[in-house]
């Protein structure tokens, strides 16, 4: 087991901006999240990062420095090789799961078929939709309509 890294937050945004300065400090993961109502109706957030010791610490170091910056750091910790029993039976609790992320080809193809289906919607409403003359249609129509009284 690499190192593990806690570092323990009041509020979601505290939290993640711990994790953003935290993954941007070093070369570490973050496997796993743990969000707790705690005290007075807080919402306590736990983020575990791993990877080897020196990078653990100093993103464990600067995410708390910047989420001190946001809101209220509760605890910080470095296990530097957690146990075989830790890593087995606690941590698969916390763990993210991973999720299927759009490739950005199908996303753009979703866009493009939106963009498209849109653009026919507005298409229909026009010509299904009455002509309004514009003021100076209208003021052409009506010196038309006069010459023609004449």
């Amino acid at each position: 087991m690499q190192a593990l890294g806690l570092i323990e937050t009041v509020g979601y945004l505290t939290a993640v901006s711990a994790a953003d300065a935290a993954v941007k400090a070093a070369d570490v993961e973050i496997v796993g999240i743990e969000k707790v109502i705690g005290v007075n109706g807080y919402l306590g957030v736990t983020v575990h990062f791993s990877g080897d010791v020196a990078a653990v610490k100093s993103a464990v170091d600067a995410g708390k420095a910047a989420a001190e910056r946001v809101g209220n750091v509760i605890s910080s910790h470095v296990i530097p090789r957690a146990h075989n029993e830790v890593a087995q039976k606690l941590l698969p609790n916390f763990k993210l799961e991973k999720k299927n992320l759009i490739s950005t080809e199908n996303s753009a193809t979703k866009n493009n078929d939106y963009t498209e289906t849109k653009k026919k919607k507005s298409k229909d409403l026009a010509k299904n939709e009455p002509q309004k003359n514009t003021d100076s249609e209208s003021k052409s129509n009506n010196s038309l309509a006069e010459d023609n009284d004449k």
